[in-house]
């Protein structure tokens, strides 16, 4: 920001532009603004008041919107990933219904079931958080321009996003590790 004074530059200045701290509601003192400067020159236009907090929301507006749609796009890649996990755990249990059939005749417990199939989508998981790390972590430069009160490859904020991808991945799995801890053996072991 740059302060010039008004009588140096007359051609280019379009407005003035005053600030004013005050103590309690700043738009209070509104009136009162407007009757001094009118008492100093009646030619003078007094334009809509406005507070600090106002006029910084209003210039960085954009970088908010910019910065929603991301938050709506991640989200929505998010959910996109949950039902593509769902689907591959849903399939390969599918696929292993007489294994999964023979292991519960066999005695094994539906806990253990369970864990079996959870175990698989930890695996996946671990292997697309071990590569998103990793690009993450050599591309962060690109955008360190955006960020603004945090440095790209922040800790806490990538320790944030693996929790948030582990606990989706084992909310996606979850379901059909359930399904397979309930397979009857009898129907599993007639299923091909």
């Amino acid at each position: 920001m740059l302060f010039v004074p008004y009588t140096q530059d007359l051609q280019h200045l379009r407005s003035v532009y005053f600030e004013l701290r005050t103590s309690g509601d700043p738009l209070a003192i509104a009136s009162t603004v407007r009757e001094i400067v009118h008492q100093m020159n009646p030619t003078v236009p007094v334009s809509p008041f406005k507070t600090q907090q106002a006029q910084i929301d209003q210039t960085i507006s954009q970088e908010r919107t910019f910065a929603d749609l991301c938050t709506c796009f991640a989200a929505l890649a998010l959910i996109i990933a949950c039902v593509g996990l769902y689907g591959t755990m849903s399939y390969a249990v599918a696929r292993r219904t007489s294994e999964i059939g023979l292991r519960v005749a066999l005695g094994a417990r539906r806990q253990r079931i369970v864990w079996m199939v959870l175990r698989e989508v930890c695996l996946l998981a671990s292997i697309g958080l071990a590569i998103g790390l990793a690009v993450a972590w050599e591309t962060s430069h690109f955008v360190a321009s955006f960020l603004w009160g945090m440095k790209p490859n922040d800790p806490v904020a990538l320790l944030g996003s693996v929790a948030v991808l582990i606990s989706a991945a084992l909310a996606a799995g979850y379901a059909p590790a359930w399904r397979a801890s309930r397979i009857d053996p009898m129907v599993a072991l007639r299923h091909e």
